[in-house]
This record gives C-alpha cells, structure tokens and sequence, in this order.
C-alpha cells in the first residue's frame, strides 16, 4: 500500500473537508456561549447545528440548500413538541410512534429526504424525557432553529467561495474507485487467480463506482454554472467526467477468456507482464484523482509507454516461436489486451492534461449530450405518498417497523433504573434499514465498534487527566467520526464512542465507568431489539423483489446491444442515445449486483438459488462487458463491416434476452429452443476471409454463448423465487 498516496486521498477527500465544516459548525456555538457562561444554549445551538450537517450531504447546492432550510423547519417543531409532550409519558409516546413512522416514510423521496427524517428522529430522541414548561419548550426549539440556521449560512458561504471544489473532490474519488476496478481486473493475470472471487469483487466494485458516478452526474448535471453558464473550469470538469465514463467502458472491453490464456502464457511471463501493466494505469489513475480533487495538474509516468512497447515486442517474439494453430486465438486475445492497455495509456494522457485546465482545452459537449436524461430527478408528488400506503411497500412495512421499535425501546427504557433512554432509542433509530442484510450489518458495526471505542475511551480517561488535552482529542474524535460515517460506519462508531465519552466527561466530570458501561448495555438492548424487530416484524426480504432487478438489468442490456449493433446494421443511433443506453445498462448492473450482495447477507434459509443467482449475475456482468467491447470496434469497423448479414444473429439473441424476460415474469415457462447456429456461421466464415473483422465475430460469439448461458440459468431462478415459503418449510413470519 502506498501510504503518501493514501494520505494525500484522505487529506483532499470531500469526506474530510466535510468532517471538519460539520466539526466547526457543531462546536463553535458551544465554545462561544460557553465563554459567555450559556453552555445550555450553546449545546442547544450545536444540537441544532449538528442535526443540519448531517443532511448537508453532498449534491447540486441548491438540492443541499432547499435540503438544510427543510430540517431547519423540521427539527424546530419536533424540538417545541416533544418538549411540550414532556409532562406526559403517554403523549410522548404517541409521539414518538407518529414520528418515527412518519420522518422515516420521507424515505420514498430519496436518501437526501430519510437523511433530514433520521435527524428529525435524532432530535426528537435527545428532547425525550426533558421536562419544560411552555416558554422553556420554545426558547429550547429557538436555540437548536439557531444553530441549524447557523450551520445552514456556514455551509453555505463555504460553497461560495470554492463552488468547484466539491465537483473535483467527487470527480477524484470516482477515479479512485475506477483505479480500483482495475485492479481487481489486474487479478485475473495472477497464476493462482480465484475466478469467483474476483468476479464477485468486479460486481462489488461496479455497484461503488455507479455510486460515486451518480454522485458526480448529479453535481455536474444539475448545476447552472457548469451546464448553462459555461465556465471555463466546469467544462473542463464536464470533459473529464464523460471521458472516464468512456474510460471506465474500455476498462471493461478488456474481457478476456483468461483461462485460454493461463493456458498459453503462463510460462512465457507475459501474462505477469500485463498485470504489471495493468496495475500501473491504475496507479495513473490515483495520482490524477487525487490531482483533481488537490486543483493541482498532475505529474505523468513517461516511463509507461516504453514499458508498453517493451512488452508488445516480448509478445511478437514469443510469436514468432510458439505460434500455431492451436494457439492462434490466444494470441490474438492477448494482443487485443495490450491494445486495451495502450488505448487506456492514451486516454489517461488525456486525462492528466485536463489537470491543467489549459483553456485550449476547452470545448463543447452539449451537442452531444443532453444532460437532463443523464440524471434523475426526484419530484415531490403527494401520489408517492398514497401510492406506498401498503403492506406491498418496503417503505411502509420499513416506517411501521422503525415505529414499533422505537415504540417498544421507549417503554422498555422506562423501567429500567439504570442507563440512558435515549441511546437506546438512537441505537434503535441508526441502525434499522429497509432491508434485513443492512439492519444486520449495521446491528453488528454498532455493537463491535461501541465495545472498541468504549476500551479507546476508557484508556484515554484513565491515563490522561489534561482538560486541554481531552479537549483536543475529542475534537479529533469528532473529525473522524464524521470522515467515516458515510463509507465505514464500524470506524465511525468506533470513533464515535470515545469522542461521546470525552463528551460527557468534560460536561460532566463524574465516574466515566458508569457512563462508559451504561452505553454499552443501552446500544445492546437496542441492537436486541432491531434485529428482532427486522425479523418478526413486516420483514422485507431481498428475494421478493430481485425480479425485478434481474428484468431491469436485461431489459438495459437489450438497448444497449440494439444501439451498439445498429451501427453494424447500417441504422446508427446519436452519440446522445448510445451514451444513454449505456449509462442505464451499467446502472442497472449495478443495481443487480447490490441486490446480490445485499442478498447473501440474509438468513441462509432466504438466499433462493444463491448460486444460480450469483451466475446470473456473472452472466450479465459478462454480456455489459462483451456489448462495451463490441461498441469499441464501432467507429473504425462498423461502417466498412456493415452488413444485413448480422440481422439473425442480433435477433436471435435480443430474442433469447426477451425470452428470459418473459420467463421472470411469468408470461411463458417453456425452456427455450437452440441457438441459431447458421446466423453464426456465416460471421465465423467471413473472420477468416478478413483478420481485421476476427475481433467483431468474436464478440457476437462471445454475447451469444452468454445469452445462452443466460437462458439456461433463468427458468430455474425462476422457479426458485416464484416457489411459496410454505413449500421449502418456512414460517413466513420468521
């Protein structure tokens, strides 16, 4: 691991520039009013801050806005209310039931929306049990409207200053996860390469990448100053983001049978030579995201094109030695492997220029593409509401599960004569998610990260007794749990944990045991009590709704095969329509593959068919990844090679992509008939009368047998996941 490269990540993330605005924003108003003896007020105002922070998630800044003066509003009134309930133990109650399903069904407006419920839920926690009269309710429901109003104009004013930097810091990090995919594409060189493995770690990777892609088309597409006002820095930042789209779709043209060439290669070297090679591009990759997310050009590897041309005259060599015609096929895949390899050298050259921003850069691209199809937009319609107002919505069945636990962790709190009630319910709150395997994830990173952090804090307290030092170290804390609470929750608990502790020590310098055991027994009766509620309670399994991920993933790759074979038909489709396509096809493999993953996190006996799924899986990973390589022969070969002769092999296997289609939801059953040989033939007869057309033929062989493969795979998924839990023996309760 290169420890500079990854210090240099983390110091220009947005993860971390953002940790320290949240950090800022929360302590200043208590470090300010506590100088002026209002401590009270001043961890109102933090209070209020805090709530605000943690929705100001990354996004176009006037969803961030819109997004903050929503909670502002919010955590006002749920602060006056409880605070006016507090007298009754039996109206608070109710309002907690109220509340928890009603921020919590926010969520069927998107993540940004249950982010401003969760902090709803989270104020609403820390003002039970707080007895106030009237005017103490509203003066406390001020303070934290203050606070939210303060962090809300930081946030803000921060933007103005460096309205690119977030962009840059988000376009860096997709290319660090793009850098990450090819390595886990550089493993499949090794001599002790586990296929399985690796494939489930490109599905795992992909369903990353899509994130952080989303994250960057939101920034980019929805904001006025780089869509319509042109500047020169964000359409260079525009121009960077669409060439790693394309770079990321050459990455995956790479596909290869890597067993032939194993097979082949092995003793030559040549294959070792090709990871090191690989491996290096992604080292590229790193250096220009973390330029770009820095604003400082980066520095280019001269040395990689001579290691590139040293390794293709390695394989000419061998060539002329070992060349047969058994071998002829692998020599070509690896041939087109080191093109691969060049192409991406080029582009990345490509890419470290535009870490300069030379204005002669700059070019249009809206005649291209039109970005309002590019990303999704999210209205607020009331019929959402009604729509998911049933048991057949995992929002709903999600929003009365939070309710009843929540409920039920509020009373049990109530008699216990020890502990602190609200962290019972945060627990509750934090950790329960519209599917079992994250509730089950989270549950776990709680629990782990609260007994890590609690021995942290314990240690700390009791070897230094430094006010100013206890200070510091809790601002550290408070840094790192915000750096980690979106991409690794057990870090951020584990974190978290001693920063609280620092907390209540320095508010409150009692016995730090009794505080230090009172939360670990508090997050473990809730951490009890969500996972049995996810269980018993309107659970949602993955396996009654991955149909349609599975549809949704060949229905995408239908289109996106279309568009990219019309140009081989003589029918082209707009540079607009073919991005389109294969920006939903890779969207919605990663959609697929999340489902996956979040599928084997189940209980084993709710993972149907999970090894048939997970070929399914590998199957359409595999068909993007052939589509993507056969895009890549469009512009030079598709117009010489055009010929009505493709016409029954794309139908055959649009056909047999359809059939699988019908197949899942359940409109035919029967399995389906052979391939079309013949249609094949003819391409296979015309790749040897031209070499140059060889590249084309394979990949329509290659997209056939997976379709094949496909086909196979579908009918008994299919059966699987139609079957009743009454059949394999399951109560459909637990």
């Amino acid at each position: 691991m290169d420890y500079i490269r990854q210090y240099k990540s983390f110091i220009n993330s947005h993860y971390f520039n953002g940790a320290i605005r949240i950090t800022v924003g929360i302590t200043l108003p208590a470090i300010l009013l506590s100088h002026f003896h209002n401590l009270i007020a001043g961890l109102s105002l933090s209070i209020g801050a805090m709530c605000v922070g943690n929705t100001d998630n990354p996004g176009p800044i006037h969803h961030r806005r819109n997004g903050m003066i929503a909670c502002v509003l919010i955590i006002f009134l749920v602060t006056l209310l409880m605070g006016l309930a507090s007298g009754s133990q039996w109206l608070s109650g109710l309002l907690v039931f109220v509340f928890c399903f009603m921020f919590s069904f926010m969520g069927v407006y998107g993540t940004r929306a249950t982010s401003i419920g969760v902090n709803a839920l989270l104020v609403m926690v820390l003002n039970i049990d707080r007895h106030r009269s009237g005017l103490e309710s509203l003066i406390t429901a001020a303070y934290v409207f203050a606070g939210g109003v303060w962090y809300t104009v930081l946030s803000l004013l921060l933007y103005s200053f460096r309205p690119y930097k977030l962009v840059q810091q988000a376009i860096g990090d997709c290319l660090q996860a793009t850098a990450g995919y090819l390595r886990i594409k550089a493993a499949f060189y090794s001599r002790d390469v586990d296929y399985d493995q690796d494939y489930r770690q490109l599905v795992e990777s992909q369903v990353s990448i899509h994130e952080k892609q989303q994250l960057v088309r939101e920034l980019l597409f929805k904001s006025r100053s780089i869509v319509k006002e042109s500047t020169h820095v964000g359409r260079v930042l525009m121009m960077i983001f669409l060439d790693i789209i394309d770079l990321f779709e050459r990455i995956m043209t790479s596909q290869q049978d890597y067993r032939m060439l194993h097979e082949f290669f092995d003793e030559s070297g040549l294959m070792q030579e090709c990871r090191g090679l690989i491996l290096d591009l992604a080292a590229e990759l790193d250096e220009i995201g973390i330029a770009i997310m820095s604003g400082k050009a980066s520095v280019e590897n001269k040395e990689l094109p001579s290691r590139i041309r040293a390794v293709r005259a390695h394989l000419d060599q061998y060539r002329e030695t070992h060349r047969n015609t058994g071998n002829a096929d692998a020599f070509i895949g690896l041939s087109n492997i080191l093109d691969s390899i060049e192409d991406l050298g080029l582009r990345m050259h490509t890419l470290h220029g535009y870490t300069t921003y030379d204005r002669k850069l700059s070019r249009s691209i809206r005649s291209e593409v039109d970005v309002e199809e590019f990303v999704v937009h999210q209205e607020i319609d009331r019929k959402m509401i009604l729509d998911n107002l049933n048991f057949g919505s995992d929002i709903f069945r999600h929003s009365l599960r939070v309710s009843i636990a929540t409920l039920a962790g509020y009373i049990i709190s109530g008699f216990l004569p020890f502990g602190h009630g609200y962290w019972i319910l945060l627990t509750i709150i934090v950790i329960m998610k519209p599917v079992y395997s994250l509730t089950k994830r989270r549950n776990f990173e709680r629990l782990m990260g609260t007994l890590a952090g609690g021995f942290v804090g314990l240690l700390i307290l009791y070897f230094i007794k430094d006010t100013t030092v206890l200070y510091v170290l809790m601002i550290l804390f408070m840094i790192g749990t915000y750096v980690f609470i979106r991409t690794n929750y057990l870090v951020a608990v584990t974190l978290m944990t001693p920063y609280v502790l620092l907390v209540f020590h320095l508010l409150y310098p009692t016995d730090f045991r009794s505080i230090l055991s009172d939360r670990v027994i508090d997050t473990i009766i809730g951490s009890a009590i969500s996972f049995i509620a996810s269980i018993l309670i309107v659970p949602s399994w993955e396996h009654e709704r991955i149909t349609d991920f599975m549809t949704g993933a060949l229905e995408a790759n239908i289109t996106y095969f279309k568009d990219v074979t019309g140009a081989f038909l003589g029918t082209p489709v707009s540079v607009h329509q073919y991005k389109l396509s294969r920006k939903n096809a890779f969207v919605a493999l990663a959609n697929l593959s999340d489902a996956l993953s979040r599928m084997l996190s189940e209980p084993r006996r709710k993972q149907k068919s999970i090894t048939e799924m997970h070929q399914f899986v590998v199957s359409n990973h595999m068909l993007t990844s052939h589509i993507a390589t056969l895009a890549y022969y469009t512009p030079s070969l598709a117009t010489r090679y055009a010929d009505a002769a493709y016409r029954p092999v794309v139908d055959d296997i649009v056909y047999r992509l359809g059939r699988a289609i019908d197949i899942l939801t359940d409109k035919i059953t029967a399995d389906a008939p052979p391939p079309a040989k013949d249609a094949l033939i003819v391409l296979n007869e015309k790749a040897r009368a031209a070499k140059e057309f060889k590249p084309i033929a394979d990949q329509f062989n290659f997209i056939s047998k997976v379709t094949t493969d496909i086909g196979k795979v579908t009918p008994p998924l299919h059966t699987a996941l139609a079957a009743p839990q009454e059949e394999v023996g399951i109560n459909p309760l637990v």
